[in-house]
């Protein structure tokens, strides 16, 4: 005789026909909070996620660009004269520094290693953005890297309100099911002796 197959179910099946609003008698009221906090989870995350999004994204787009005008009025692109460059075998090594030397902006010659070109040699002259006191920096953050700034802080902060939300809910579905069990125990002693011997 065959057997019969059991209709196989996704765990989003499962998940869905567990928490199902019906008037199963052997739903316990906890079970009937747990699928209500996970609605209500789950509208405040559809409900403010556009919000959350937006502030972010602004607050991120407003400091960013404040940061790019900063730093376009202050940083400077001079020459520095390579003064010497590690041989071909070294380069890698070196991770394309070379030793050179440049006026900073106040007036002051400065020394250091800067990023130089493979195949530069001694004597040839770069461009290097510094800060006003001849530090060498990056290039000015350009608008492109605002605009990514300003996304990626908005994507970070739907993230973060999914995982506090999701950290709600396990916190809130761990303090039912310590109720639960507490309410097994309960009954276990008030039913269990009647039908074992155990004590």
């Amino acid at each position: 005789m065959k057997r019969q197959r059991q209709p196989r179910t996704s765990w989003l099946g499962r998940l869905i026909r567990g928490r199902r609003p019906d008037k199963n008698p052997l739903r316990r009221a906890s079970d009937r909070a747990e699928t209500a906090v996970l609605a209500i989870l789950m509208v405040m995350f559809l409900a403010s996620a556009p919000f959350v999004a937006r502030f972010a994204s602004n607050s991120a787009y407003g400091w960013a660009l404040h940061t790019a005008r900063t730093q376009q009025a202050t940083f400077s692109q001079v020459p520095a004269v390579l003064l010497n460059v590690p041989s071909t075998g070294d380069w890698l090594a070196s991770d394309g520094l070379a030793d050179a030397r440049w006026t900073a902006p106040d007036g002051r010659t400065r020394t250091g290693q800067v990023p130089a070109p493979a195949g530069a040699t001694a004597g040839s002259t770069v461009l290097v953005w510094t800060t006003p006191d001849g530090t060498i920096t990056s290039r000015p953050m350009q608008r492109t890297q605002v605009s990514n700034t300003a996304v990626l802080t908005a994507i970070a902060a739907v993230g973060g309100l999914a995982v506090a939300l999701t950290f709600l809910g396990w916190a809130i579905r761990w303090a039912l099911d310590r109720r639960r069990l507490a309410g097994w125990e309960a009954d276990w002693l008030t039913n269990g002796p009647r039908w074992t011997t155990r004590r």
